[in-house]
């Protein structure tokens, strides 16, 4: 082996160095690198942010406001609305929207889930998704009351926002619902008295950016309430009676008021069917009106009364006087028959309460004819047939009268007003002519509104009302009522006689005519009581539209109802039996 020589070993010397790496960057140059990266991103960074809030800063926090902000209603606090008895009916609270933030939680969303799910009544594993979908503004529930909302706030979980809203709230729900009308989601008032009575029960203008202290602050500053004459125990034994009769019937719609007669107090103004103010939503537009005030019907017999007092009073037929009634009569082409006509026939010679008693129209024909037509229907005017009771409630419509040339010149219009067809009232006001009839003449304004007390009881503003108005002698509505009597004692009347005590009455079954003033099968059953007839306080008129059947007639659908209405008017009043010491409240 021949040694390698001094001159080869160098060269491999340097090839291998040659082979070796470059030396690395020193520190301080890589320190360098780093800074001047450093130095590039934060001037990128701020050229960025100088870009979003110098530029479109503006616009993106009109954005963010968009997405972030919950929007309260703003509203007016309004007053609390109470029966007589102080009940309350109607009254703002405080209620929240609950909002969850996942982002936020301080816990697993299943933890969060699992307490509210009992509270909010919502299956847990929705309310998990719903925590996984969204990380921020995910709404919960709404118009949660205030001891709900307290109850969640206990749980002490962060993320969860609660955002205080007012509410209009109806306790008694569905009870009254006519007659207050609704607040809707926009704050506005619907109906009944918290449209017609605004003025009244606004007492605050809403600050949009605190409803909650808005509440408490209102209610420091104000401590009135509108108390009504209602009274929510009659009322509710009135409705579920009402509503019984017109299932049971198969009817349309009814309507059941009671009236004290010496003012016009209403103590119950029932309608069927309801609705729920809290839920006006879920109702039918046709509900929220109140027909006994605004819709017309033609009363058929239960005017009778009414027009025997006329008759009365004009002194064209006496109290004892009798009338002959053959049970039919021609006018033309027109013919006009008692009910009962096909079975009894004539009746012959009958008297005045006979004709009440038995209801006959060809009776009250023949004792209206005995007075001018002119002068019959200068009366009907006097009667307010045509005018506006004068009754807090909205959209009540005046009665409905034939063109007084029409009525003068026309036989045949005369003698069916005679038994109470041909024109047409609302329910309120047939109420009212009652009620003259049992307050001795005096045509007082129904009402339903006693005015705004303070916490003492103490009235501090009332309506003004029209002075009652002198309609009959006390004389002669003696007469009736006792006329009226004895239809309950022995006549159509008996199926609404109260054990103990003595009611008058009167029955009426009126063909409904259709938009063309045709009269069909269909008809409105009706029946007024007063009670109690010895010392007459209170009238009780039940009207039911179109119930089903052949025998549906105000004796066996109207009648009835009133009975069981009396039963309890007369216990909650105090209305004491005859011969008792003790009298009605």
């Amino acid at each position: 082996m021949v040694p390698s020589t001094p001159s080869r070993s160098r060269r491999r010397l340097r090839s291998q160095r040659s082979r070796r790496p470059s030396r690395a960057l020193s520190p301080r140059r890589r320190l360098i690198t780093v800074w001047v990266i450093l130095i590039a991103s934060m001037l990128g960074l701020s050229a960025k942010l100088a870009h979003l809030q110098l530029v479109r800063g503006s616009t993106l926090k009109s954005l963010a406001n968009a997405q972030q902000e919950i929007h309260a209603v703003p509203r007016a606090a309004r007053r609390p609305v109470i029966d007589r008895r102080g009940n309350v009916l109607a009254v703002d609270r405080v209620v929240y929207t609950i909002y969850a933030h996942p982002a936020l939680f301080n816990q697993p969303s299943k933890a969060v889930a699992d307490a509210l799910s009992p509270l909010l009544e919502h299956p847990a594993n929705d309310l998990v998704q719903r925590f996984t979908a969204q990380e921020t503004g995910i709404k919960l529930a709404a118009d949660v009351p205030e001891e709900l909302a307290e109850r969640i706030r206990r749980l002490r979980l962060d993320g969860l926002e609660l955002i205080a809203g007012q509410q209009r709230f109806y306790p008694q729900q569905a009870l009254m619902s006519q007659i207050l009308g609704y607040i809707n989601v926009d704050g506005e008032a619907q109906a009944g008295l918290e449209y017609s009575l605004q003025q009244q029960l606004l007492y605050s203008e809403a600050d949009s950016s605190s409803l909650s202290p808005l509440l408490q602050n209102a209610a420091a500053k104000d401590s009135l309430s509108l108390q009504l004459t209602l009274d929510s125990r009659l009322q509710r034994i009135a409705q579920r009676a009402l509503e019984a009769t017109v299932l049971e019937h198969g009817a349309k719609r009814g309507t059941l008021i009671v009236m004290d007669a010496r003012d016009g107090a209403i103590l119950s103004m029932a309608v069927s069917p309801a609705y729920d103010p809290n839920r006006y939503y879920e109702a039918n537009v046709e509900q929220f009106k109140n027909w006994a005030i605004s819709d017309l019907y033609e009363p058929g017999s239960t005017f009778k009364p009414i027009n025997v007092a006329i008759a009365l009073e004009e002194d064209t037929f006496g109290p004892n006087d009798y009338v002959y009634d053959e049970g039919q009569l021609k006018y033309g082409e027109w013919t006009i028959q008692n009910a009962d006509y096909s079975s009894v026939g004539g009746r012959g010679s009958i008297s005045v309460t006979d004709v009440l008693r038995h209801s006959s129209n060809v009776g009250m024909v023949h004792i209206m004819e005995t007075l001018n037509r002119q002068r019959y229907f200068e009366w009907l005017q006097t009667l307010g047939l045509g005018r506006l009771t004068g009754i807090e409630l909205p959209a009540e419509s005046p009665g409905q009268l034939k063109e007084q040339g029409q009525f003068v010149n026309s036989e045949v219009e005369a003698a069916t007003t005679a038994f109470g067809q041909g024109f047409s009232l609302t329910p309120i006001q047939l109420t009212q002519l009652h009620a003259a009839l049992a307050n001795g003449g005096q045509l007082v304004t129904p009402h339903v509104v006693r005015g705004l007390v303070n916490p003492d009881g103490e009235l501090q503003w009332q309506p003004q009302r029209t002075a009652p108005k002198t309609l009959f002698s006390p004389e002669t509505t003696r007469r009736v009522v006792d006329m009226m009597e004895a239809v309950v004692e022995s006549g159509s009347g008996e199926p609404a006689q109260v054990a103990g005590y003595r009611i008058a009455g009167k029955t009426g079954t009126a063909q409904k005519a259709n938009e063309w003033g045709e009269y069909g099968s269909e008809r409105i059953t009706s029946f007024v009581g007063i009670v109690p007839a010895e010392a007459p306080r209170y009238v009780v008129l039940a009207v039911i539209d179109e119930p089903y059947g052949e025998d549906a007639y105000g004796s066996t659908v109207a009648a009835p109802l009133v009975k069981t209405v009396i039963e309890s008017l007369v216990v909650l009043q105090a209305v004491a039996p005859p011969g008792s010491e003790s009298g009605s409240n």
